[in-house]
């Protein structure tokens, strides 16, 4: 995918956040594990969201590896240590279609 779709992508699930009470902190946080696109919050909880973009829902979706996760995972904890965070979090993903974007809750359960 390209950065300007990516981008694009990434845009969308944020407007669908703030439209649905999140709050936006960060986007595209790197660590030497890997890349957060967006860190938002909603009611006291830090969401790690990881966006992913294709033709339908599956296969976007199927984009989020266990390696994928990992990373995701490893690079939040980096987050929270390096900004001293101790709050409750979670890690979701954002599935944006042509058509949809959808949220799906705690991706790591």
């Amino acid at each position: 995918m390209s950065r300007a779709k990516g981008d694009l992508a990434e845009d969308r699930a944020c407007k669908f956040l703030y439209e649905n009470g999140f709050m936006l902190v960060d986007r595209n946080f790197y660590s030497r594990f890997g890349e957060i696109d967006i860190i938002a919050t909603k009611d006291e909880v830090l969401h790690f969201v990881e966006v992913k973009s294709g033709l339908d829902f599956e296969s976007a979706i199927q984009n989020i590896t266990p390696k994928k996760l990992s990373r995701l995972i490893r690079t939040g904890n980096v987050y929270m240590k390096k900004n001293k965070l101790d709050v409750n979090f979670v890690y979701d993903a954002i599935v944006v279609t042509p058509k949809t974007v959808e949220i799906v809750e705690n991706i790591t359960i």
